[in-house]
């Protein structure tokens, strides 16, 4: 059945509004990603599992009436089980699991219309900035394929820059939507914490607002939820801001070099706020950028020993070196050198940053940064150096996780880890929103976006200050050329 030609000329919420129309069909539109897929996903291996059957069968209805209906899609092999289908989390050691009932945010996206292609490639337990899971091999960035789309979500991003879907999920524990976006020259949103699970990735700030409106509430049984925004977010996206004020920085919190090109960005979207009307200026928060890091991997640590510890019961045995990453198998063995006590500690200074947030916030509406420190680095480039990786093998077939921490290989893995991506893990501990918008291309033609935090629970000003950044600059028909 033949396609759709007009395909990249419109949004997600575009689609669904030809589909209303009846201009054109699901089941067209469903084609039409499907023989994007064959033709694009094997010089970028974005997607990793298809879903073509079932979407054919999805797609010719009927279709739940909501926004989207009618959309292809995508979800993240990580955080959106699916009944029936699949769900490796990028590891070997859930190459055999296959959930048995559908995650609440596939439920709701279902809800809303779209139509589910297939899941896309994230590295093993979502835990990099990068995609290069062993399990399924690397995915490429559209825009150079010798580069990567950033992680974790790294695989819906480069979906979605390809062109095959206008939107995919993710999830952002540290910058997994932010970091995809950057590389891959999309708008990215990570809600306020207990805003929802997950969050939007998408080419424009308008579906971005539109599917976070579609998913916003949390899990039953979630530690926390917010109450329903006074409007839709779609609605923000609309609506210019007021005059805001907003401090920015070009320094790495970890004293690290930042690309010439990530600069400029920034200095590129200071002068475009001020032709807008808005006040900027240079200023940071209060906090010591280590300390960020310092809590974020203790963390970190303990929540990839607590993950591990977790999937005995999906695979029915304890796990050992063998069964995962070695990196990943490490960050296990490093979690549980920490005591119960580190990691309370730990989860106390999210306050401590949050008190620190808030004065900056008295005088400043946003917070702006690169949203990356460096240009998307090279497929490989992230890797442990041969010797490093050595080591780690001994310590890893011996458990000595103490000894990560005596020879300093736990301090080269994270700095390596986030002296390229510093800039995003601090709204993760304090739980505010914030977005990467696509305000700027290297002259190597790299996309560079730029990082805004803001209060929280106000991702309705985000929203509006992302839609007006659009209208001033747009970027949605900026296309890689694969």
């Amino acid at each position: 059945m033949p396609g759709f030609s007009d395909y990249e000329k419109y949004d997600g919420l575009g689609l669904a509004e030809l589909v209303r129309k009846k201009e054109v069909t699901a089941l067209e539109l469903c084609e039409e990603a499907i023989l994007r897929m064959d033709r694009i996903n094997p010089k970028i291996n974005a997607v990793i599992y298809r879903m073509d059957d079932a979407a054919r069968v999805a797609a010719r209805g009927p279709i739940p009436q909501g926004p989207f209906s009618g959309v292809p899609f995508l979800c993240k092999d990580l955080v959106s089980a699916i009944a029936g289908v699949p769900m490796t989390k990028g590891s070997k050691a859930c190459r055999d699991y296959v959930p048995t009932q559908d995650s609440e945010m596939a439920r709701r996206y279902r809800a809303s219309g779209l139509i589910v292609l297939g899941k896309t490639n994230t590295p093993e337990f979502g835990l990099m900035g990068i995609t290069e899971p062993e399990l399924h091999g690397p995915t490429r960035n559209p825009w150079n394929l010798d580069r990567t789309p950033g992680g974790s979500s790294g695989g819906s991003g480069a979906a979605i820059a390809a062109g095959i879907v206008p939107m995919a999920s993710g999830g952002d524990g540290g910058g997994s939507i932010r970091i995809p976006s950057s590389c891959c020259g999309l708008f990215g949103l990570k809600p306020t914490r207990g805003r929802n699970p997950l969050g939007p990735e998408s080419g424009e700030v308008w579906q971005g607002a539109e599917v976070e409106g579609v998913i916003h509430g949390a899990d039953p049984g979630a530690p926390c939820l917010l109450p329903m925004p006074e409007r839709p977010f779609l609605e923000d996206a609309g609506q210019d801001p007021r005059k805001l004020k907003i401090g920015f920085t070009l320094q790495s919190p970890l004293k690290a070099n930042v690309d010439p090109a990530c600069i400029q960005a920034v200095q590129d979207a200071a002068k475009l706020l001020e032709s807008l009307g808005h006040r900027v200026e240079e200023a940071s928060p209060d906090i010591d950028g280590e300390a960020v890091a310092r809590c974020y991997f203790m963390l970190y640590f303990g929540e990839v020993a607590a993950d591990i510890e977790e999937l005995k019961s999906i695979v029915g045995r304890p796990l050992n070196h063998h069964d995962t990453e070695d990196t990943t198998w490490a960050l296990n063995l490093l979690g549980k050198t920490f005591s119960a006590g580190d990691f309370v500690l730990a989860r106390r200074q999210w306050n401590t940053f949050s008190r620190h947030m808030a004065k900056f916030h008295e005088t400043y509406d946003l917070y702006m940064t690169p949203t990356i420190a460096s240009l998307p680095p090279r497929i490989g480039e992230m890797k442990q150096k041969p010797s490093e990786q050595f080591l780690l093998n001994i310590i890893n077939s011996l458990n000595l996780g103490g000894l990560l921490k005596a020879t300093g290989i736990a301090d080269v893995m994270a700095t390596k880890g986030l002296s390229k991506m510093p800039f995003t893990q601090l709204a993760n501990l304090t739980g505010q929103p914030a977005m990467s918008v696509p305000l700027h291309w290297s002259e190597e033609g790299l996309p560079c976006g730029v990082q805004f935090i803001g209060r929280f629970g106000e991702e309705s000003l985000l929203l509006q200050l992302g839609g007006q950044l659009e209208r001033a600059a747009p970027w949605f028909d900026k296309r890689p050329e694969i």
